[in-house]
């Protein structure tokens, strides 16, 4: 006990030194762990105002905190004598073969990010990318799951997306149908004319601004072709071209405007 006393005795100042390095470590960590917490919420408001998927929005937030942990216990170590060269070395030489080991997730999850950030689509829009069509359900960390018109679910890597065209379809509240319609060359086209424009003004949906585009386009091979381009809401444009298509054929019928079709004549020599 008397040993102990005097140990105590001679090394105050190094006790001393090594509580209070102690105390200021812990403070570092208390403190670092409020300002994580502080920061990754902020972060998560901010992206949550954004309308963000919630699964990114909860990604980015987590990390945000656990890479200002990671700083936090790093200068918590060094508090108390720590060397922490070393250790950081450690884990860079860590990351990197980890790193190497997944480039292609990597690659997806940093597309992912960029995604994040340049918002070329979100939940909800349908788009084209990669090759598929479909709408948006999620945008996760990887991969950006797709729901097909037929009701397929697609997962599609990130970096697939990223590494394309992107072609998104309902950002904009509008959208132009564009149709070809063939007429016979005995037609007149005046009157062919101004059935299809009377076939788009009878559309409800068909926008008055901008206006409709009706007009020869083309004198092809056996018919004589003319664009049709109304312009529609972005959510009615599938049925306002289906509905276009069987008024047109209908209301050429009516006039007696012929719509030519692909035959052959065969010639029999005697």
């Amino acid at each position: 006990m008397a040993n102990s006393l005097e140990w105590i005795n001679n090394n105050q100042g190094l006790i001393i030194e090594y509580g209070l390095n102690i105390v200021s470590a812990l403070l570092t960590l208390i403190i670092g762990m409020i300002i994580a917490r502080v920061i990754a919420n902020g972060f998560h408001k901010v992206l949550t105002k954004r309308e963000l998927d919630p699964t990114i929005v909860e990604f980015v937030s987590h990390m945000v905190k656990y890479v200002i942990i990671a700083f936090v216990v790093i200068a918590a170590l060094s508090r108390i004598g720590v060397q922490t060269t070393s250790f950081i070395a450690l884990i860079g030489a860590a990351g990197l073969a980890v790193g190497l080991a997944l480039q292609g997730s990597l690659s997806n999850f940093a597309s992912g990010v960029l995604i994040v950030i340049l918002r070329p689509f979100k939940a909800g829009e349908y788009i084209e990318a990669a090759g598929i069509a479909g709408s948006v359900e999620s945008v996760q960390i990887f991969a950006t799951t797709l729901v097909t018109p037929d009701n397929k679910f697609v997962v599609v890597p990130n970096s697939s997306i990223l590494g394309g065209n992107i072609i998104n379809y309902s950002r904009k509240p509008t959208r132009r149908i564009d149709l070809v319609i063939g007429v016979s060359y005995q037609a007149d086209l005046a009157k062919t004319k101004s059935v299809l424009e009377a076939v788009l003004t009878a559309n409800p949906l068909v926008l008055k601004d901008p206006g409709v585009t009706v007009a020869v386009a083309e004198l092809a091979d056996s018919s004589v072709n003319f664009v049709v381009r109304p312009w529609v809401n972005s959510d009615d444009y599938w049925p306002v071209r289906f509905e276009l298509m069987q008024a047109i054929k209908d209301g050429l019928d009516e006039a007696g405007i012929e719509i030519p079709f692909p035959q052959m004549d065969v010639h029999m020599d005697k």
